[in-house]
């Protein structure tokens, strides 16, 4: 079945009462209550399929782990809270029974690099940086610490560069590690990692999957090999989504192929028109022929879907005239999220990398004139006229 028809289909229609509805209701309750205890006692030792406290489960989140299931062809999937804890429990779900080392890519989302950073190391774990697009590297780096994770993004946060992701998940599988993925930027149209040869993999629903910015969550999605230690984890800790969340993503994925596939469109012609401006020094867009994981790129994403994010540094500016651009633009939202219909411009340097040292920012490559653009559904030709005016 195509992805296009699981995201319309996957997860709903169950029947609860002679009545199926024809998308999955918001169960609100707490907990569940059986005609005889012996049932309840049957489903609370997991003997027998069934509801008995939300912490555990509920209808609405496991029809839309069902869905995000089908979407990545996974085994199993967890919804919760939000991208970081999603990237939280699945990075500590890798980690249960293995060595506490991870290796990870040296350019990731600003927080998650804080999350290791904060979080993991001063509980033991190790963390160790790598070029995720040199290969020899990565594989020079598993070969010496011996991890028991591996991190990378699919399209990195927000320069873009893309791992051979298949034979980096060969390297972890051999070392005994497990490969965690966050494809939030690609989203499973472009590529889906346990296919290739991921452990767990990380969404923030936030993002391209719920697709209208009214929703904060993240989801989980394993392999057989991880699927009960990652319910069991969550069983303990409790990171679940509302059900009024799971409902509102599900309703966004229906129609996430169509957006995505406009977006990454919209985002071709406008990746080109900005990198034809004298004032922009330089883009960054995986359609580039000239990009530096081109090869990667050809060999690992559909003909023709490149993403719909696009970063680019403003020529001879500084903080100063990168807020003076932003506060021009009219149309283009200036918000600290993407994925969404809207096209959004967020400054890395004050929001997705602020908590990144500018040492470390500055080897990444992120520079104080860098912005980076979700490119949302509008007509491409009202989103660069705003651009142009900005620029101007």
């Amino acid at each position: 079945m195509k992805i296009e028809t699981k995201a319309v289909h996957a997860g709903d229609r169950k029947k609860s009462s002679v009545a199926i509805p024809v998308t999955t209701p918001i169960y609100t309750a707490a907990s569940y209550i059986y005609e005889e205890v012996d049932t309840l006692d049957k489903v609370f030792g997991r003997e027998i399929p069934g509801d008995s406290y939300a912490r555990y489960e509920n209808p609405t989140n496991r029809a839309l782990e069902e869905l995000l299931t089908s979407l990545e062809n996974g085994a199993s999937a967890l919804a919760c809270a939000s991208g970081m804890t999603a990237i939280q429990f699945a990075l500590t779900t890798a980690l249960i029974d293995r060595r506490k080392h991870i290796v990870a890519a040296n350019a990731l989302y600003g927080a998650t690099i804080r999350m290791l950073q904060s979080i993991f190391e001063p509980l033991g774990v190790e963390t160790t940086w790598v070029d995720i697009s040199d290969f020899a590297a990565v594989e020079k780096a598993i070969a010496e610490n011996k991890p028991g994770c591996v991190l990378m993004e699919t399209i990195s946060n927000p320069l873009l560069r893309v791992g051979d992701m298949q034979r980096i998940a060969d390297l972890a599988r051999a070392a005994g590690a497990a490969l965690v993925v966050d494809n939030t930027f690609a989203t499973p149209v472009m590529v889906r990692p346990l296919e290739l040869g991921a452990h767990l993999v990380v969404h923030s629903l936030t993002k391209y999957l719920s697709g209208h910015g009214d929703v904060l969550g993240g989801a989980v999605i394993s392999d057989e090999s991880h699927a009960e230690s990652l319910r069991a984890l969550s069983r303990t800790s409790g990171p679940v989504l509302g059900p009024f969340e799971s409902y509102l993503t599900m309703r966004g994925i229906k129609t996430f192929p169509l957006r995505f596939e406009r977006q990454c469109q919209n985002a071709c012609r406008v990746a080109q028109w900005l990198a034809a401006q004298p004032g922009i020094a330089r883009v960054y867009y995986p359609a580039d022929p000239k990009h530096p994981d081109a090869e990667v790129i050809r060999k690992q994403f559909p003909e023709n879907c490149f993403g719909a994010m696009i970063s680019f540094e403003l020529k001879d500016a500084a903080q100063p005239e990168v807020f003076c651009f932003m506060d021009k633009l009219k149309l283009v939202v200036r918000a600290t999220s993407l994925g969404d219909v809207h096209t959004m411009v967020l400054y890395p340097t004050m929001a997705s990398h602020r908590d990144v040292s500018p040492k470390q920012r500055q080897r990444m490559g992120i520079g104080d004139n860098l912005l980076r653009l979700s490119v949302g559904i509008e007509s491409t030709d009202d989103i660069i006229d705003d651009l142009a005016q900005a620029i101007a």
